[in-house]
């Protein structure tokens, strides 16, 4: 009963974490407590709901479209050499999305979120050839690096999101190994390569 339990609070935490998620978070965070803020409100719910249209939902319906087509599970789809299509998928829906924001002229700031989530899968695709690597982690690195971007750039002590967020990581971290969908190595790599790869777009952007 208890393993039972575990193994349902992980997965919980695992579709509540999911990488698509992670951008969004970060653009409401942004809204939220930066210059940003003084938009229109309207205007903020509008970029939210496109943002989660081509990040979130667009990618998702076509992933488990693929997935059913396939007849594959969950765990099945979690395999090295089938994720190729789910990346393929979800760059492609953030490149729209980036296009779209561009053409709509929106702030710098937000575009630059959207840009590290590009480069994040981009090189999570590429690790992905030679070894998995958890996307999971590298979102949550993803927003780590980003917080610590614009702390550098806009002025703000990031420590206690930081801490937020690194509690965050070790528990999705932690369900990810539960559940058998990746190894410790899966975990660290993904994390490292989301962080990096987030702090590098955000600071040089």
């Amino acid at each position: 009963m208890k393993e039972k339990r575990i193994i349902f609070a992980a997965k919980v935490l695992s579709v509540i974490f999911t990488p698509f998620y992670l951008p969004l978070l970060g653009l409401a965070i942004l809204l939220a407590f930066t210059y940003l803020s003084l938009l229109p409100f309207m205007y903020k719910l509008t970029l939210l709901l496109a943002f989660w249209v081509f990040t979130v939902f667009v990618p998702t319906m076509l992933i488990r479209l693929y997935r059913r087509y396939q007849g594959w599970t969950l765990f099945e789809l979690g395999n090295r050499e089938r994720r190729v299509i789910p990346y393929v998928i979800s760059i492609a829906s953030y490149l729209l999305c980036y296009y779209l924001m561009a053409a709509a002229h929106v702030p710098h700031f937000m575009g630059s979120i959207l840009i590290a989530a590009l480069v994040i899968q981009v090189a999570c695709a590429l690790v992905n050839i030679y070894v998995k690597i958890s996307t999971h982690m590298a979102a949550i690195g993803g927003v780590a690096g980003a917080l610590a971007a614009f702390s550098l750039i806009i002025g703000f002590n990031p420590l206690w999101w930081l801490c937020l967020v690194l509690i965050v990581a070790g528990l999705v971290g932690t369900s990810r190994m539960i559940l058998r969908q990746h190894s410790l190595r899966d975990i660290v790599l993904g994390f490292l390569v989301g962080t990096v790869c987030s702090f590098a777009s955000v600071a040089l952007l």
